[in-house]
């Protein structure tokens, strides 16, 4: 693709280009602030409320081991994963993540299908850590203050907090975003090693009642609810590593993505591990299956379990923390993602607008909208504002997965001369096999009638999102860096303006 500065439109791919104007890019800049430690604590932090609430429905739905089985999937799914992510955002330094793979891949219909899979779970993933949020503070409320906000039917009132505070928090700057992360990472990281030490030392543990979710025709104790169960365990299993994919959205903000990016992935996905086997081993150990499967609060029940109300209820005020760390860290995603395709003209240009502190405000507040929608829409419409929205950011999450590992395999035959810092140890197997594992979650939540209003809600967003593509977006597009990278067949990811 030439660089000269003719401001004709160019036509490419059954869609339309136009250089961006004099000045497009310098409005929508983003700062370089992160190390690998930043990023590490943007990632956990991302996915850290996985191990607080949402994972447990996994026990109820397939017992506990069932749920291990669909865990030790997810985490080679996830495993081979980071390594094809992390290849690709190593080639692709800029901030497009699963859209720019996948628009070098297969083109600007891939891009857009991608991308909007992506935003889709992170809006939704950011609306169920906001709703597990308000039933964490609101259990604590009622136990230190007797005053409950839920009860009264105000939930409202906390989710509309939580998004306000984090959304002028992400808006403040990338530095005070990648700081916080790390901090209240290493808190979560803290409530829940503290955890399995109260256990251990409690005396409270008997691993027998891991198996105390009676036997249905055809299971056992360790399969009580059968092999098929376990298909329908895995997007509970994920949610104690949904998020940590978000990384090569931050690689604009970061001072050496193509180094950093791998290594923060993979420091991320050791932590994850380690902490998931603390609360999938010792909470419902201390509560029994049965009753960790219907908690909506596991952690605190744990807590409750084995110390004092009182001293439980402040102990689970830290553990909030860990809830309010994914609030932060799944919105810093769902902003880049936006603002990524609005720069590139998918989603209205406006969005990728940066402002004086060089953060996607816009983004941030029209995704927190959504969110907010959504989450009123679903509560107040007769359903669990809870367990839909987060069958939605599965949903979502999934599809992502399976079009990014696709466009790992494709990548690496059509651009085999394309720079690539980072290369996966499993190469195109291991970018197949976990492409195979998200196409089995895939198929599963086809199949699971759970999963229905989430379904048809998804389908009618994507029916309405290519509608408006194949009318308007595909003729608006910009040549910014993650559409030159794909044009260029991977020799060039600058911004071209006219």
């Amino acid at each position: 693709m030439s660089t000269d500065t003719d401001s004709e439109p160019v036509a490419v791919s059954g869609v339309t280009y136009t250089r961006a104007e004099h000045g497009y890019f310098e409005k929508r800049q983003l700062k370089r602030t992160a190390g690998v430690w930043g990023l590490w604590g943007m990632g956990v932090a991302a996915v850290i409320s996985g191990n607080f609430s949402g994972w447990n429905g996994g026990i109820a739905t397939a017992g506990w081991g069932g749920f291990v089985i669909a865990s030790l999937i997810v985490v080679v799914m996830y495993v081979a994963m980071i390594e094809s992510i992390s290849e690709m955002a190593a080639a692709m330094p800029h901030t497009g993540g699963a859209y720019s793979f996948a628009r070098a891949a297969m083109g600007p219909w891939g891009g857009f299908v991608t991308g909007l899979a992506e935003t889709i779970e992170y809006v939704m993933t950011t609306a169920v850590v906001i709703y597990f949020s308000a039933q964490y503070a609101d259990a604590i409320l009622a136990q230190l203050g007797g005053v409950s906000l839920i009860d009264a039917g105000f939930a409202w009132v906390w989710w509309l907090a939580l998004y306000a505070v984090f959304v002028l928090l992400n808006a403040a700057g990338a530095q005070v975003s990648f700081r916080f992360a790390v901090v209240v990472s290493i808190m979560s990281i803290g409530i829940l090693v503290l955890f399995g030490v109260l256990a251990l030392v409690s005396g409270k543990v008997d691993l027998g009642l891991l198996f105390d979710i009676p036997a249905a025709d055809g299971g056992s104790s360790f399969l009580p609810l059968g092999l098929g169960s376990v298909l329908f365990a895995m997007p509970f299993a994920m949610w104690l590593f949904l998020g940590i994919e978000e990384l090569p959205l931050a690689a604009e903000e970061a001072h050496n993505p193509e180094q950093d990016i791998p290594r923060a992935g993979r420091g991320g996905m050791l932590t994850l591990l380690a902490t998931g086997a603390i609360v999938v081993i010792l909470n419902p150990a201390v509560l029994g299956s049965s009753a960790i499967g219907a908690s909506l609060e596991p952690l605190l029940d744990g807590f409750r379990a084995i110390i004092p109300g009182d001293i439980a209820a402040i102990l689970s005020a830290f553990a909030l923390v860990g809830l309010l760390a994914s609030v932060q860290g799944i919105m810093f995603a769902y902003g880049r993602n936006m603002y990524s395709l609005s720069r590139a003209g998918y989603y209205p240009k406006f969005l990728s607008l940066t402002g004086a502190r060089q953060t996607p405000f816009l983004a941030l507040i029209v995704g927190a909208v959504i969110g907010f929608a959504s989450l009123m829409v679903v509560q107040y419409g007769s359903a669990e504002a809870g367990s839909v929205v987060l069958n939605i950011a599965v949903w979502g999450a999934v599809l992502a997965y399976l079009l990014q590992m696709s466009s790992f395999v494709i990548l690496r035959r059509r651009f085999p001369e394309a720079k690539r810092p980072h290369l996966s140890p499993f190469g195109s197997a291991g970018a197949i096999v976990a492409g195979v594992i998200s196409l089995a979650i895939f198929v599963g939540v086809l199949m699971n009638p759970a999963y229905t209003a989430a379904i048809y809600s998804v389908v009618v967003l994507y029916v309405l999102a290519l509608v408006y593509f194949a009318l308007r977006g595909r003729h608006n597009l910009v040549l910014s860096p993650e559409e030159e990278y794909a044009i260029t067949g991977g020799m060039s990811s600058e911004p071209v303006e006219g």
